[in-house]
C-alpha cells in the first residue's frame, strides 16, 4: 500500500497539471508565446556556448534571423500553413545568406509540424508532407549532404507528425468520453426526477382520493392524509432543491454527487407509503454493514420504486420489504399480495427498467416474478458490496 502523503502528493501534482491545462485552454495566446520563448531559448545555446575558430562566427546578425524564424510559432494555432512557408523562407535565409551557428534540431519545423498534424484538416497535412519532402533533401544538399543527416532528419519530421495525430486520436477519443459521460449523467439525473416525481405523485394520488370518503366517515384519517400529502410534497421538493443545486454548483464548489437519502432513510419511506393505507413491513437480516454512498442511494431508490409500483398497480393492501446483509452482497426484496404479474407491474414498465438500470450500475441483478405461493409479486435485488465497506454495530 503506497504511503498517504505520496497518494497526496500525486493528487496534488494532478491537479495542478489539471488546472494548467484548463488555464492553457482558456489562453492559448498565452501558451503559443510560451512555446516561443521555450524554442528561443533552445536555439540561443549555440550563439551563448564558447566556438572554436574554425566554427561560423555568432553574429548579432545571425541571432537576429534566428529569432525571426522564431517568431511566426506565435500564430500557429491560427495560420499552421503559413507560419511553416514563413520558418522555411528565413530558414532558407539563414543559411545562404549568413551561414551562422547551426542547430542540433529543427526545433522550429518540428512544432510547427506537430501543430499541423494535431489541428489541421487533411489537405493541409498533405501540403505539409509535400514539401517536406522537397524541403528536407534541399536543406541536407545545403548542409552536410550526407545520407546519415537525411535519414535524421526525415526521421524527427516523422515522429514530430506522429506525435500529432496520437494527440490528436487521444483528444477525440476524451471527447466521446466525455460525451457518453454527459449522456450517462443526463440518464442519471432522468432516473432520480423520475423515482421522486411517480414516488411521490403517487402516494399524494391516493391519498387525496382517499380523503373525501374519510372526511365524512373519519375526520382524524382525512387530517393524517393531509398531512401525509403535504409532507410527501415537502420531501419531493427538497429531493428535487438538492439535485438541481448539483446541476447550479461549479466544479470546485459542488456538493456531493450523491446526496441523495441511503438505506437510513428507508423506515421514513415505509411511514410515508403506510399513511396511504397500503400495510408495510420492513425488516433487515445480518449484520448491517455500511455502504458507499452511491450504493446506498440506490438501494433506497430501488425500494421507492418498487414501492411505487405496489402503489400504482398491484391493487395489493400488504408489501413487504426485506434487506439481507451478507459478506460481499445486499439483498433487497419487496413482495406485494396484489394481482401479480399479471397486472402493470411486469418487465415491460418504466419502473423495474429504472431498478435493473440501477442494479446493472453497480454490478448487481434483478429478478421478479411471482410471490410465494404464485401470489402478488416478488422483485429481489443483488447489489454486490465493496468488501472495503466497514461493518457497522
Amino acid at each position: 500500500m503506497a504511503p498517504r502523503g505520496n497518494v497526496r502528493g500525486r493528487g496534488d501534482v494532478r491537479g495542478r497539471w489539471e488546472r494548467a491545462r484548463t488555464w492553457g485552454a482558456a489562453n492559448p495566446w498565452a501558451v503559443d508565446v510560451g512555446i516561443a520563448l521555450l524554442v528561443q531559448a533552445a536555439m540561443t545555446m549555440p550563439f551563448v556556448v564558447p566556438r572554436g575558430p574554425e566554427l561560423e562566427p555568432a553574429t548579432w546578425a545571425a541571432y537576429g534571423l534566428t529569432t525571426l524564424t522564431v517568431v511566426p510559432l506565435v500564430w500557429r494555432r491560427r495560420a499552421p500553413l503559413a507560419v511553416l512557408l514563413a520558418i522555411l523562407a528565413t530558414s532558407a535565409l539563414y543559411k545562404l545568406a549568413l551561414e551562422g551557428p547551426g542547430q542540433p534540431l529543427p526545433y522550429t519545423g518540428l512544432v510547427i509540424v506537430y501543430t499541423i498534424a494535431l489541428l489541421s484538416p487533411t489537405w493541409k497535412r498533405l501540403a505539409t508532407a509535400g514539401l517536406l519532402v522537397v524541403a528536407v533533401p534541399v536543406s541536407v544538399g545545403l548542409n552536410t549532404r550526407t545520407a546519415r543527416e537525411l535519414t535524421f532528419s526525415l526521421f524527427v519530421f516523422a515522429a514530430a507528425y506522429v506525435f500529432g495525430r496520437l494527440q490528436d486520436a487521444r483528444q477525440r477519443a476524451h471527447l466521446i468520453e466525455a460525451e457518453r459521460a454527459a449522456a450517462r449523467e443526463r440518464a442519471r439525473i432522468a432516473r432520480e426526477m423520475h423515482d421522486i416525481l411517480s414516488h411521490a405523485v403517487s402516494l399524494m394520488i391516493v391519498q387525496a382520493e382517499a380523503g373525501p370518503v374519510a372526511v365524512r366517515t373519519a375526520p382524524e384519517r382525512a387530517e393524517a392524509a393531509f398531512g401525509a400529502i403535504s409532507e410527501t410534497g415537502r420531501e419531493a421538493m427538497t429531493q428535487l432543491r438538492q439535485m438541481l443545486g448539483l446541476l447550479r454548483e461549479g466544479p470546485e464548489g459542488a456538493p456531493p454527487r450523491e446526496p441523495q437519502p441511503d438505506l437510513s432513510g428507508i423506515p421514513s419511506l415505509v411511514e410515508r407509503v403506510r399513511s396511504g393505507g397500503l400495510l408495510v413491513e420492513y425488516t433487515t437480516e445480518g449484520g448491517v454493514r455500511a455502504l458507499p454512498a452511491a450504493t446506498g442511494a440506490s438501494a433506497y431508490r430501488i425500494v421507492q420504486e418498487a414501492l411505487t409500483n405496489v402503489v400504482k398497480h398491484a391493487g395489493a393492501r400488504r408489501a413487504d420489504v426485506r434487506l439481507a446483509h451478507a459478506d460481499g452482497v445486499l439483498r433487497v426484496t419487496v413482495t406485494d399480495d396484489g394481482r401479480g404479474p399479471d397486472g402493470s407491474t411486469g418487465s415491460g414498465g418504466h419502473g423495474l427498467t429504472g431498478i435493473r438500470e440501477r442494479a446493472t450500475a453497480h454490478g448487481g441483478t434483478v429478478t421478479a416474478g411471482p410471490g410465494p405461493g404464485g401470489r402478488g409479486f416478488e422483485v429481489r435485488v443483488l447489489l454486490p458490496v465493496p468488501s472495503t465497506a466497514e461493518v457497522g454495530g
